[in-house]
């Protein structure tokens, strides 16, 4: 019997999901970072879920677009664009060409890019839900998978051993603060998780001591990928020494530099690949990047691109112009991880291994955790994303945004840092 494709329901569930106190150049993760679980329900009974951000200016955007959605059809994902560009409107927060998303280290924010980012989310619920109705998993409706498992890489953080005040939730990883505490959480990441290649996020500390990381880590892992993100932290010049620096150890260089001129003026002076997940995010932003060489690694992220199909174009526009592509990854659950590795395995040129934050998520809305084995995911051949959403979980980190005074529910990496540091203002770029 055909299923009723028909969406009749759209379900929206803010929540506030437990982060550990990882450091960045902007500040410091929050004790509880905002997630939106978007459910899309068929008249046929079946129902879809994805996931995106949760801060309010996402949520503002997704509620009409949400209000909308009932009467159309889950399989007609190619009608979510223009819709979201007909009922969101421009989002008040995001009217400013010129802002920085602080908390998600993005480069340049505009009301496109939140739209984006929102319909990511209702499409990968509506694929799920496609997916389910055909009995096909996911990676199907996008072509079919080209690998049965996709590698993902230890993400790599300075850290402290709790958040200010016993915040949060406590954990046993301790702090990472110097060379030694980094290679110790390399270490445990690939014993626990088997991850054969690692990133660090850097822009923390002075250049010199993240060089000094990086060398413990080279030395403790030899031959094995090594990756440095400084979130666009540092000046041309202290990219190019960077690089310098570590020539014969990185497998490539992420961000070091904040625009498109300043990564092409860096990408001229080195031979070292350069990647980037905030200075090309959109189509639009390709052609300058590409024509001016700043880029030799796209990082794509489907909540950025606007969802799963928009990634595997992404795919095929790096692979016709030479430039690698690998996957950002921001503070997510099980159900992005899914959508992340459906997408990975239909992608021929994925050239590095994925980036994911799921590690150090101690919380999740699923039924059942996704394992990492050997540092690789295996890709689901179940019907939709191959998650199932567990209603207790979702209803207990909505209960806490519910309970939530308003200070976590817009991530803000510097005013989390003020707890500790009470003077603390994000730093101006570059910071070196």
């Amino acid at each position: 019997m055909t299923q009723d494709l028909t969406i009749t329901e759209v379900r929206l569930t803010p929540i506030l999901v437990a982060d550990p106190p990882l450091l960045n150049t902007q500040g410091v993760h929050q004790p509880y970072t905002p997630r939106l679980v978007v459910e899309v329900v068929t008249a046929g009974g079946v129902t879809g879920v994805g996931e995106t951000y949760g801060d309010t200016k996402y949520l503002d955007l997704a509620a009409p677009l949400a209000d909308a959605l009932p009467g159309r059809r889950v399989s007609d994902v190619n009608g979510l664009h223009r819709l979201a560009a007909l009922v969101c409107g421009d989002s008040p927060e995001a009217s400013g060409a010129d802002a920085v998303d602080a908390g998600g280290l993005r480069g340049v924010q505009t009301a496109d890019k939140l739209r984006l980012s929102v319909v990511s989310g209702f499409e990968v619920a509506c694929l799920d839900a496609l997916g389910k109705a055909l009995g096909l998993p996911v990676h199907a409706l996008l072509g079919g998978k080209v690998r049965d498992a996709v590698d993902y890489s230890a993400y790599l953080f300075y850290r402290w051993a709790a958040h200010p005040g016993g915040a949060g939730e406590p954990d046993d990883w301790g702090a990472a603060l110097d060379p030694a505490g980094v290679v110790a959480q390399a270490r445990r990441f690939a014993r626990d998780y088997g991850f054969a290649s690692f990133k660090l996020k850097g822009g923390v500390f002075e250049p010199d001591e993240e060089i000094a990381a990086v060398r413990a880590l080279a030395e403790a892992f030899p031959g094995q990928p090594l990756r440095l993100d400084p979130n666009g932290a540092w000046s041309v010049e202290t990219s190019l020494r960077v690089a310098r620096e570590l020539a014969d150890i990185l497998e490539y260089l992420e961000d070091p530099a904040s625009t498109t001129a300043g990564m092409a003026q860096v990408a001229a002076g080195t031979e070292m690949a350069l990647a980037t997940n905030m200075c090309v995010t959109t189509f639009a932003e390709i052609p300058e990047a590409f024509a001016a060489g700043a880029v030799q690694v796209v990082l794509s992220d489907h909540h950025y691109w606007g969802g799963l199909r928009n990634t595997r174009e992404l795919a095929a526009i790096c692979r016709t112009f030479g430039v690698g592509l690998s996957m950002h990854s921001n503070t997510h659950l099980g159900i992005s991880l899914a959508a992340m590795t459906h997408v990975a395995a239909v992608v021929p040129n994925l050239d590095y291994a994925c980036d994911s934050h799921y590690p150090w998520q101690s919380e999740d809305v699923i039924t059942e955790r996704l394992e990492f084995k050997d540092g690789r995911l295996a890709v689901s051949d179940l019907p939709g994303l191959g998650v199932e959403l567990d209603r207790g979980r979702l209803a207990r980190l909505h209960r806490r945004w519910l309970e939530d005074d308003g200070a976590m529910r817009d991530r803000d990496d510097a005013a989390a840092m003020r707890a500790a540091e009470p003077g603390w203002t994000a730093p101006p770029v570059p910071r070196w």
